[in-house]
C-alpha cells in the first residue's frame, strides 16, 4: 500500500498578498499532486472527500494517520495555520512546507526549512514549473526515508520528554472509514489465528487498510504469528515494524522474545540492554532481561536425555548464572508490584534455587509469595479471562500450595488460553524445567499433563514433510496468438511434472499448494494425487467465477471442468476460497481494487513458507516471459526467488 499524503492548503482562487488571485486548485493540480504522485504517495485534498459526514471529524482522522502532510504557507490562511498546528501536536514528523511569493516568513516558523514555488498570473510558472517540481518530489522523498528519531515538529522538539500518542487512543468518537476499516482488518487477522493460519496472518499483513497504521499491522501480524510458534516469520514482521520506527518500544520486546525462541541468545541479549537503558523504569523491559538470562542459565546445565539427579547436580553449579536471570526479574516486580510475570519468575528461580542448594533468602521468598498472590489475584479482579495472570496464580500455586489446588488453577488456567499456543507453550516451558529438576514431582506431573492435553487439542495433526508449491500456464484457449500452451503439448507437460515430482521424492506426507486452473496446474494437482500427496487448493474467485474465468476458458473447457471436479473430489482435498478466508480485494484510496491472481500468489506462498521457508519446493511450468495480465507465475517466480530459491522450472521453450 502506497503512502498516503494529505494537503493543507486554500482552495479555488483567492488574493494573494498584493492582491491578485492565486489559483491554488492549478497549484494542487500542477505542482504538488505531481511531485508527491512521482514520490510515490497516494495525495488527498478536503475538497476530493465524496464522503458523508463532517468534513472537521475527517480532517481531524486525516492530520492524525496520515504519513505526510504537506502544508502551503503562501497566504496567511487560518484554516491552513489550524491543520498544521494539529499536526505538529500530534506528530513529531511527516509535514513538508511550501510557499509561493509572500512579502515576510511567520516568526513562530521563521526557521523552519521550505520550499519556494514561482507564480505567474496567479498559476505555477511552466518554466520553473519542472524544477520545481522535481524539487519537491525530492523533499518528500528525504522526509519519507528520514529517521523516526528525528523530530520535525517543533513541539516535540521544544518538549523532548513529549511521547506521541498511540493512534488508536486517538481515533474520534464517531464512526469513520478509518477505524471501520481497522476493525475489519483485525477481525479477519483473529479469526485466521484461531484457525491457526499463518500463511492469511501474512497476507492480510501486507494489507493493512491505511499505511499509517502499518506499524500496528505488523505488529499483529507478528503477535499472531508469536502465538502460533512461528517465529522466523514472527521476527520478520516485527523487523518490519521497526523499519518504519525504529523506536517502537512493543516491536522491540517481541523481537527479543523471538530471537530467544529461536536461541539467538547474544542477540536477544543486546536487544535487552538497549531496551532497558531506553527504558531503566519500565517492568516489561527488565522482566525480558530476566527472560534472556534465564534461558542463557538454561542452556549452560539443560541436555536431552540426563535423568532429573544429573541435570540437578549440573544446575547447582550454575548458581552464579541463575542469580543473574534472577536479578532482574526483581527488578522488575521492585519497579512495577502488578507486574506479577516478572514476581512470579523472580519467585519460582528463588525456589529452585534453594532446591538445587544454593542460598535464599526466605523473607524474600516469603515477601515475593504475598506480592505475586495479591497481583495476579488483582489482575484477575479487572480481567477474568487474563491468561497471564491465571498463569502466574497457577505456577504460585505449584510451588506452596496442595495437589488439589494445583489440577483446579492449570485447569482454569488453560480454560483462558484462547487457542494460544505461545502462551501454553510458555508455562509448559517452566512445568518441564521444574520436572527435569525433580520440583514437586507429583504435583508437576499433573499440571504439565493439562497443559499437554490443551496443546495437543489446537495443534494441528499433519505436519508436511515438504510443501510442493505450483504455478504454470493454462492451456490456450481456442482463440490464443500466438500458442503458448498449445493442448496437444497436455501429454508431454504431464510427464514431465511427473518425473519432477519424482526427483524431489513427492508421496504421502507431503503438501501440493496450487490453483486449479486448467493447463499447468490441474495437470501438477493429478500427479501429486497419484503419489498420494495431500492436496490444498487456493482459489481467487468463489468457485463459479472460478470456474469460467479459469477453467471454461481453455480449449476443451468442459472437459478441464470434469477433470477439476474428480480432483477435488477426494476426502483429502482441502479447497479454499480467497473471498471467504480473506475477505474483498483491498482497494487504494481511488477506490482501485488489487488484483486477484497476485493476491492469490501471496497467499499460497505465504501458506506453504508457514511450514517453514526450508521445506518449500516451487515448480513452474513457464515460459519465462511475462503473463496475459498481473498474477501470473512470472509473478509467483520472482516472489519465490525472493524468499526462497528453491526453483524447478519447466521451461516451455525448450520443452517443446
Amino acid at each position: 500500500m502506497k503512502p498516503h499524503a494529505f494537503i493543507a492548503m486554500p482552495f479555488g482562487s483567492k488574493p494573494g498578498h498584493d492582491g491578485r488571485p492565486i489559483d491554488f486548485n492549478r497549484v494542487y493540480a500542477e505542482y504538488i499532486r505531481p511531485a508527491l504522485e512521482a514520490a510515490g504517495l497516494e495525495v488527498f485534498r478536503a475538497d476530493e472527500d465524496s464522503r458523508a459526514g463532517d468534513i472537521r471529524t475527517d480532517m481531524f482522522q486525516e492530520l492524525l494517520v496520515a504519513d505526510l502532510v504537506v502544508a502551503d504557507l503562501t497566504l496567511d490562511n487560518a484554516n491552513v495555520w489550524y491543520e498544521l498546528g494539529v499536526r505538529h501536536a500530534l506528530r513529531a514528523r511527516g509535514v513538508v512546507l511550501v510557499q509561493g511569493p509572500r512579502p515576510n516568513q511567520p516568526f513562530d516558523i521563521y526557521t523552519d526549512s521550505k520550499l519556494n514555488y514561482s507564480l505567474l498570473d496567479g498559476a505555477p510558472d511552466p518554466a520553473k514549473l519542472p524544477a520545481e517540481r522535481d524539487a519537491l518530489t525530492a523533499m518528500v522523498r528525504a522526509s519519507m526515508a528520514t529517521s523516526t528519531r528525528r523530530k520535525v515538529s517543533p513541539v516535540f522538539q521544544l518538549i523532548p520528554n513529549l511521547e506521541q500518542p498511540e493512534w488508536r487512543r486517538l481515533l474520534l468518537a464517531e464512526r469513520n472509514e478509518f477505524s471501520d476499516a481497522y476493525d475489519n482488518w483485525s477481525s479477519r487477522m483473529e479469526v485466521a489465528r484461531q484457525k491457526n493460519r499463518p500463511g492469511d496472518i501474512l497476507v492480510l499483513a501486507d494489507e493493512t487498510p491505511m499505511r499509517a497504521l502499518h506499524i500496528e499491522a505488523r505488529r499483529s501480524a507478528g503477535n499472531a504469528l508469536l502465538k502460533l510458534k512461528q517465529y522466523e516469520l514472527a521476527l520478520e514482521q516485527f523487523e518490519l515494524a521497526l523499519e518504519i520506527d525504529a523506536d517502537d518500544k512493543a516491536s522491540r520486546e517481541k523481537k527479543s522474545v523471538c530471537l530467544g525462541r529461536l536461541g539467538r541468545f547474544e542477540d536477544a541479549r543486546e536487544c535487552v540492554s538497549q531496551l532497558t537503558n531506553d527504558h531503566p523504569r519500565d517492568a516489561e523491559s527488565w522482566g525480558l532481561a530476566g527472560r534472556v538470562e534465564k534461558e542463557c542459565w538454561l542452556a549452560r546445565w539443560r541436555r536431552p536425555g540426563l535423568t532429573p539427579a544429573e541435570m540437578h547436580a549440573l544446575a547447582r553449579d550454575e548458581n552464579a548464572t541463575l542469580g543473574e536471570a534472577i536479578d532482574p526479574y526483581y527488578r522488575a516486580f521492585v519497579t512495577d508490584p502488578t507486574h506479577h510475570y516478572s514476581g512470579i519468575n523472580a519467585l519460582t528461580l528463588q525456589v529452585l534455587r534453594r532446591h538445587c542448594g544454593g542460598e535464599a533468602n526466605q523473607s524474600v521468598i516469603d515477601n515475593l509469595i504475598g506480592g505475586v498472590l495479591w497481583a495476579s489475584l488483582t489482575a484477575q479482579e479487572r480481567d477474568r479471562k487474563d491468561y497471564w495472570a491465571r498463569a502466574s496464580y497457577a505456577e504460585l500455586c505449584l510451588l506452596v500450595n496442595p495437589l488439589d489446588s494445583v489440577r483446579k488453577e492449570y485447569g482454569n488456567m488453560v480454560a483462558a488460553a484462547n487457542r494460544d499456543w505461545f502462551a501454553l507453550d510458555s508455562s509448559r516451558q517452566t512445568l518441564t524445567l521444574l520436572r527435569d529438576l525433580g520440583f514437586r514431582p507429583d504435583e508437576t506431573a499433573v499440571a504439565l499433563a493439562i497443559v499437554d492435553r490443551e496443546i495437543a487439542r489446537i495443534t494441528p495433526p499433519f505436519e508436511p514433510r515438504q510443501v510442493l508449491l505450483f504455478s504454470g500456464h493454462m492451456i490456450d484457449g481456442p482463440k490464443r496468438v500466438p500458442p503458448r500452451f498449445p493442448a496437444e503439448r497436455e501429454a508431454l507437460a504431464a510427464e514431465r511434472i511427473g518425473q519432477a515430482l519424482d526427483q524431489l521424492g513427492a508421496g504421502p506426507g507431503d503438501l501440493a499448494l496450487a490453483q486449479a486452473a486448467s493447463g499447468g496446474d490441474l495437470l501438477f494437482l493429478e500427479a501429486c494425487q497419484a503419489r498420494g500427496v495431500r492436496l490444498q487448493l487456493l482459489l481467487p474467485f468463489a468457485e463459479p467465477e472460478f470456474i469460467e474465468r479459469s477453467i471454461l476458458a481453455a480449449s476443451n473447457g468442459e472437459q478441464w471442468r470434469q477433470r477439476y471436479f474428480a480432483v477435488t473430489a477426494a476426502a483429502e482435498v482441502t479447497r479454499r476460497l480467497m473471498p471467504d478466508e480473506l475477505g474483498p480485494l483491498p482497494k487504494s484510496r481511488s477506490g482501485e481494487p488489487a488484483n486477484a491472481f497476485e493476491r492469490c500468489n501471496l497467499w499460497l506462498l505465504y501458506t506453504a513458507l508457514a511450514w517453514g521457508a526450508g521445506k518449500v519446493r516451487f515448480l513452474c511450468l513457464w515460459n519465462g516471459g511475462g503473463g496475459d495480465g498481473p498474477g501470473g507465475t512470472a509473478h509467483m517466480y520472482n516472489e519465490v526467488k525472493r524468499r526462497t530459491g528453491r526453483v524447478t522450472w519447466l521451461d516451455t521453450r525448450t520443452l517443446w
